[in-house]
Parts: C-alpha cells; sequence; structure tokens
C-alpha cells in the first residue's frame, strides 16, 4: 500500500469501538480524525488515541488528511455522508445498508463512479472463515448441484439490549434491512445473485420499550415491518426461502441451510467472522463439522475495510458498492414485493466476490 492509507470516521456509536480496535495501531491505515454529531462524543473518542482529530462532520469531509471516510452512521444518513464524502474525492466505506433507498445507492455510485473514487460497503462478516469455508465446500461439490436453501434471523428485537434502538424502527431500519445484508451477502457468496423474489411482511406492535440503559422504560414507535418473509429465485435456479424477524423470542434453525442433490450444508451465523460449517452427506448416518479452509482467520469488524483498501485492477473490493447495491435491492424489493401482492424481477446483478483463502487476519499488522 506504500505509505499508510488515512481514515476518517464519521459516527461514533455502539458499532464504531470494534472498528477502531480492529484499525488503530495498523502499519497499514492510519485513523486521523473522527466525527460525530455529539461534538462531546469525538472529543472524548479522539483524546484516547494520539494523532486523532476530532472534527466537525463538513471538516472531516474536506480534510486532505483523509483519503477514505469510515460512515458508521445512521441508516438514514448513509447516502448523504456517503455523497459528501465523494463530492471532496474521498473514497467510501460504509456500514449496512448502503442507504435506506435504492435512489440513493444508485446516486452514491453513480457519484462514485463520475469522481473516480471507490466505494465500499459492510458486512465484512462473510469474509470470515464461516461463510468462506461454507462456499469453498459448495464451490467444491460437496453437497452435489445446490436446489436450494434457507435463511432464519429471529430475536425479540434490539431493545432488549441497544440503549438507542430508535433507528432499527424507522425507515432504513427494520429487520430485513439491519440483518438482512448479512444473510444476503452470504447468500450471493453461496449461490450467486439473485433474478427476482416474492415478499410478505407484518408489523403487528406498533411500539416497543427500551429495556436497558438511561431510556429504559421509554417507549418508541415503529414505522417500519417487524417480520419480513420471502423467497428469492437465484439466477441459476436455485430457491431460498428467508425469514427476517424482530417478533420472536428464538429458533432453533440454522442460520443458513444449503441443501444439494448429495448433501446439506449449515452455515453459522453471519453475523459473526466464523462458526461450525457441518455436512451431511446422503447416505450418511451423522453430520460432521468441516475444517476452516478458507476466510480471514480471527476476522473483526473493518477486515472488509482493509480488504477494500488493498484491492487494486486485479481484484475488485470483497467488500464491494456493487454486491451492497445488488443486497439492497433485493431487500427493498422483499418489502415492495409484500406491499403490491406481487412477484418483482430485480434490475441489477453481481458476480460473487472473489473468494478469501485462508488468511490470518494478524497478516494485516505487519
Amino acid at each position: 500500500m506504500g505509505d499508510a492509507h488515512r481514515i476518517g470516521v464519521v459516527g461514533l456509536g455502539v458499532i464504531s469501538r470494534a472498528y477502531l480496535d480492529t484499525l488503530i495501531g495498523l502499519p497499514a491505515v492510519r485513523v486521523t480524525a473522527v466525527a460525530d454529531l455529539d461534538a462531546a462524543r469525538s472529543a472524548a473518542v479522539a483524546a484516547e488515541f494520539p494523532g486523532v482529530r476530532a472534527l466537525t462532520v463538513e471538516e472531516l469531509l474536506s480534510s486532505p488528511d483523509v483519503d477514505t471516510v469510515l460512515n458508521l452512521t445512521v441508516p438514514a444518513a448513509h447516502a448523504e455522508i456517503a455523497l459528501g464524502a465523494i463530492a471532496h474525492g474521498k473514497h467510501v466505506y460504509g456500514e449496512k445498508p448502503l442507504a435506506a433507498e435504492l435512489t440513493d445507492a444508485h446516486a452514491v455510485l453513480e457519484a462514485a463512479a463520475k469522481a473516480g473514487v471507490g466505494v465500499g460497503c459492510a458486512p465484512d462478516t462473510v469474509l470470515g472463515t464461516g461463510i468462506q469455508t461454507a462456499r469453498a465446500a459448495v464451490a467444491a461439490g460437496r453437497i452435489g448441484r445446490p436446489l436450494f436453501a434457507s435463511a432464519v434471523m429471529i430475536t425479540p428485537g434490539h431493545e432488549r439490549w441497544h440503549p438507542h434502538p430508535d433507528f432499527y424502527y424507522t425507515p432504513g431500519g427494520g429487520p430485513l434491512l439491519d440483518m438482512g445484508p448479512y444473510y444476503l451477502a452470504s447468500l450471493v457468496h453461496l449461490l450467486g445473485p439473485v433474478r427476482a423474489v416474492t415478499g410478505a411482511s407484518s408489523r403487528l406492535r406498533t411500539e416497543r420499550v427500551i429495556a436497558s440503559g438511561p431510556r429504559a422504560g421509554e417507549r418508541i414507535p415503529v414505522e417500519v415491518d417487524s417480520h419480513v418473509s420471502g423467497v428469492l429465485e437465484h439466477t441459476d435456479g436455485t430457491l431460498t426461502t428467508i425469514t427476517t424477524s424482530f417478533d420472536g423470542v428464538t429458533t432453533t434453525a440454522a442460520p443458513i441451510e444449503v441443501h444439494g442433490e448429495t448433501g446439506t450444508l449449515t452455515v453459522p451465523d453471519p453475523n459473526h467472522f466464523d462458526g461450525e460449517v457441518r455436512l451431511f452427506e446422503l447416505g450418511g448416518t451423522q453430520w460432521r463439522t468441516l475444517p476452516r479452509s478458507a476466510g480471514y482467520v480471527d476476522g473483526s469488524r473493518g477486515i472488509g475495510l482493509l480488504d477494500f483498501i488493498a484491492a487494486d485492477d486485479q481484484r475488485a473490493p470483497r467488500a464491494g458498492g456493487e454486491l451492497a447495491l445488488h443486497v439492497l435491492e433485493t431487500m427493498t424489493a422483499l418489502l415492495r414485493s409484500s406491499a403490491e401482492g406481487r412477484r418483482i424481477e430485480l434490475t441489477t446483478s453481481t458476480r460473487p466476490p472473489a473468494p478469501v483463502p485462508l488468511t490470518p487476519a494478524r497478516e494485516w499488522r505487519g
């Protein structure tokens, strides 16, 4: 990479700590600035790390000491911050989803193309050993030809643990836009892009109660559907049934299962970097755990940003804007299908990113 790549972080909420823990101290990158609407929060974070300046959002977006803006704002602000950074010639890597609205996501990628800068987007957990080992098993024919899959995410809602869960229940939030990117990005890695969807959704509670933190007991409105299910038609004909919900207590279903002609594969939680990949072969008598064979070992939030920075003309970023756009269209199409009661064909597609060979994440430390 040559000189250390300079990163400015916008948005210092809960997830920012995980990114900073990964990035601070790496020789390949240098966090030069942080910004948040809460100036006191920016000052406190900057004070922890020598050489990091606390700036306003506007100052950070225009700073000559920032090469890439790490956009960790709430979903409703993703496009605004990304477009502001691009207007100043900065690369952008953001938290998922790429934007709250598909039109905004298109605008971000179009602006980046005109400006000659790159766009990357979480999730990067799919680059860990869990999803990548499963992908390698499918590619190696361990289950034969894939026929169908299931993806299930059920929780009682983030208000159970998050001290400020409001944005999970506003436009850009909900179980699908919040957690769906992990599952859909994984499914693209495993089975390829989606060509059409059919969805159904519900919102049976109009408010939620915050259970922890200084606002415990406060009621917040629910402005989006809190249970979304549907069918994804992949371009090769494989079908995936997907359920994402903030309305259930728990489930025994595997996060992802892929069923093929000669075997079934269970895939670990795509919200984590690792986990067991298990195989049950046709004619077998029990599940077998597969050894880790691919992915960033001991990865953490921010590994996708490092992969994004390291990409070049020979390899596109694995957590890139094209994949994020396709994932967002898949999700918004599911919601629109539910509202309109019809099957919807997608307008975007993408190639599965290059697989990740088995790579110790510590190699980034030089």
